[in-house]
């Protein structure tokens, strides 16, 4: 889904286009999911939980309120940079989802201008603080300026990545200082919003590798009773044909040991027991290449 929503736009992905860039049947993508928009609000929810998993612990690792706003948002350009298909499909592909995404989309928007409004006042109390209508903002103001600050703060970073869609610009945590300092200026004032921008901004972390899908070019379509045979492969290793067969809800040892012999052929398990000698049970283990698929499909919601 991060893949099609990428190339096509959201609006523009059907179930057939997930299932063949996946390499799985339709019958396992409903077995998974209600429809196009229910697998698109899962993958932004997985993409929303790997980004607060970074985000969150770089926010709670400060105590003032101004390092806390510029560690969250080093962490949030950090992670958009690591990860960029799922950025994106956060930032820019759940605009054109449909209305559940934008539900989504406008609750983590919610979240961050609470955030960002409830800390500053308590900075501004401080020896600090600028002066009545040197940047202070106070009252019932002060939801609203949070309100404007975030939409402008995703405003650019959804800007670079449609640059960046389209064009090398660069990483998108050369913005940290700029993004502060707009974030900074409504209540702190110019003096610190200048400040942000001469700070010295972490080293820039080598982009991570490119990593491949193992789903990709596996020369056999992954149907349910497929899938559910390497799960209780990667469950149960050592298992016997019939106890794979027990616990993948595939009662037929005839087509049992059909699905374990092509998965062996595809080198995505092993048999590490007696196996062909007369009255001696198989011994079934995944391969490391079927503990890659397996994971890849772990990752995707399988069961």
């Amino acid at each position: 889904m991060v893949e099609v929503a990428g190339e096509r736009g959201a609006a523009n992905v059907t179930v057939a286009h997930v299932v063949a860039r996946a390499g799985i049947s339709r019958r396992t993508f409903y077995e998974l999911f209600e429809d196009r928009e229910d697998c698109f609000l899962a993958t932004f929810d997985h993409a929303l939980e790997q980004a607060a998993s970074v985000v969150v612990a770089a926010y709670e690792s400060h105590s003032a309120w101004r390092e806390r706003i510029r560690a969250g948002l080093a962490a949030l350009l950090g992670f958009l940079d690591d990860e960029p298909g799922l950025g994106a499909l956060l930032i820019v592909d759940a605009l054109g989802a449909g209305p559940g995404a934008l539900a989504r989309r406008t609750e983590v928007l919610d979240t961050l201008i609470a955030k960002l409004d409830e800390g500053p006042r308590s900075e501004q109390k401080g020896s600090s603080a600028p002066r009545k209508g040197k940047g202070a903002v106070n009252g019932a103001s002060a939801s609203l300026t949070a309100e404007g600050v975030v939409g402008a703060v995703f405003a650019v970073i959804h800007a670079r990545i449609l640059e960046r869609q389209t064009a090398d610009n660069g990483r998108l945590s050369s913005l940290l200082n700029p993004l502060m300092s707009i974030i900074v200026m409504p209540y702190l004032g110019a003096s610190a919003a200048r400040r942000e921008l001469d700070r010295p901004v972490p080293e820039a972390r080598k982009p991570r590798p490119a990593r491949s899908n193992p789903l990709q070019h596996l020369d056999m379509r992954l149907t349910y009773r497929t899938v559910r045979v390497l799960v209780a492969i990667a469950q149960n290793p050592g298992a016997s044909n019939r106890h794979i067969g027990e616990q993948a809800g595939v009662h037929d040892q005839g087509q049992i040991s059909k699905l374990l012999a092509r998965l062996e052929g595809l080198g995505l398990i092993c048999n590490t027991g007696a196996g062909h000698n007369r009255g001696a049970p198989n011994e079934w283990t995944l391969t490391p290449q079927g503990q890659d698929v397996q994971r890849a499909i772990g990752a995707q919601g399988g069961p």
